[in-house]
């Protein structure tokens, strides 16, 4: 089976043919990503009309370079894969409209894949990680622990009831004039800090539910950087620092009790966790985790950091995830801006414009 994967949810346009080998395995024949970082740097975050415009500028180059390096001819398609939420509602209907039109000429099916579903799957490409297991996604528009019951099958534990943690980054980033993305940024300035008296508040630490909070974290940073004027370059390390050690023991705080309710629910001694999304790639946070592993009894996962960003691999497997489902139902395509993986999860206020 070899699928045709599609991805312009937000700021990258991507691009991917993925074949499913002979015992199971995903084999990875081309994935072309068009990072939109420098059309956005200037804004320290995505703009949404300026990222519809780049996915039609390029989204045609980045399919016929995925054939080219892949060696197939499209008539070797047996199905295509589009991203076709949640996301930039501009965006996805360019990727969403391309894919829809190529499948209509191939006569072959089309599947609209769950962007988190792709972040959600992505580490089954590389690992043979059986179902269930326990997801901590963190992206720039999400932030949620979800037991990954099976394909299609999710069950949200906790989510962000306001900013995400890519979001957060992000902002500091931009309040310290650091540049963008702020993830990778802001990691390694925190490398060289010093120890100093910079506190900022742990977030919902203490509650008793698996929700997030990161807005007031960013709001305690931008006092800091105010209060401190003119800042220098070890303040700077400091307060990156200081802001990712909060983010890590909230991170930890919530992770535990996920566990438990985990282990408690499948009775499972040795659970398998898997760190996804854009934000997966931070290592301190890897670090942080399988730190604690050993402990608390569980395996932690991570995909190589290509697959942790935003690509069409990850869809392109999806496609080839449920196309191995018995009594699969295709369905006509349309664009989900808003599309929780968790069907039955309560929307709470605040949770971000695409959960």
């Amino acid at each position: 089976m070899i699928i045709l994967g599609i991805e312009t949810s937000c700021d990258e346009t991507s691009a991917s043919i993925v074949k499913e080998g002979s015992n199971g395995q995903c084999e990875i024949l081309a994935n072309i990503v068009h990072s939109q970082i420098l059309e956005h740097t200037d804004y320290g975050g995505v703009v949404p009309e300026i990222a519809a415009r780049s996915h039609i500028q390029n989204i045609d180059t980045v399919i016929e370079k995925s054939i080219s390096e892949s060696k197939i001819k499209l008539r070797d398609l047996d199905a295509i894969a589009v991203t076709s939420g949640p996301g930039l509602k501009g965006g996805l209907l360019v990727g969403v409209t391309f894919a829809q039109a190529m499948a209509s000429v191939l006569k072959i099916p089309l599947l609209g894949i769950n962007h988190l579903e792709g972040h959600a799957l992505t580490i089954r490409m590389v690992k043979k990680i059986q179902f269930p297991y326990l997801l901590l996604l963190v992206t720039g528009g999400h932030t949620q622990l979800i037991i990954v019951k099976d394909v299609g099958d999710y069950e949200r534990l906790g989510t962000t009831i306001d900013d995400a943690l890519g979001e957060a980054y992000d902002k500091v980033s931009k309040s310290l004039n650091l540049g963008y993305p702020g993830g990778p940024i802001v990691e390694r300035m925190a490398e060289k800090y010093s120890p100093s008296d910079i506190k900022f508040p742990r977030p919902l630490i203490n509650s008793k539910d698996l929700n997030f909070s990161f807005s007031g974290l960013k709001t305690a940073v931008r006092r800091e950087i105010e209060n401190s004027k003119p800042i220098d370059n070890q303040k700077a390390y400091n307060i990156c620092a200081e802001f990712q050690d909060s983010v890590i023991d909230v991170i930890l705080s919530k992770l535990s009790l996920a566990l438990n309710i985990f282990k408690n629910k499948y009775k499972i001694s040795n659970v398998n966790i898997v760190i996804a999304g854009g934000v997966a790639a931070n290592k301190k946070i890897y670090s942080s985790i399988e730190k604690i592993s050993k402990d608390q009894k569980f395996n932690v996962f991570v995909a190589p950091q290509d697959l942790c960003t935003d690509n069409a691999a990850m869809i392109a497997w999806s496609g080839i995830e449920r196309l191995r489902m018995k009594n699969i139902e295709i369905s006509p395509v349309i664009v989900k801006p808003r599309w929780p993986l968790d069907k039955r999860a309560v929307t709470l206020r605040g949770a971000g414009v695409k959960a």
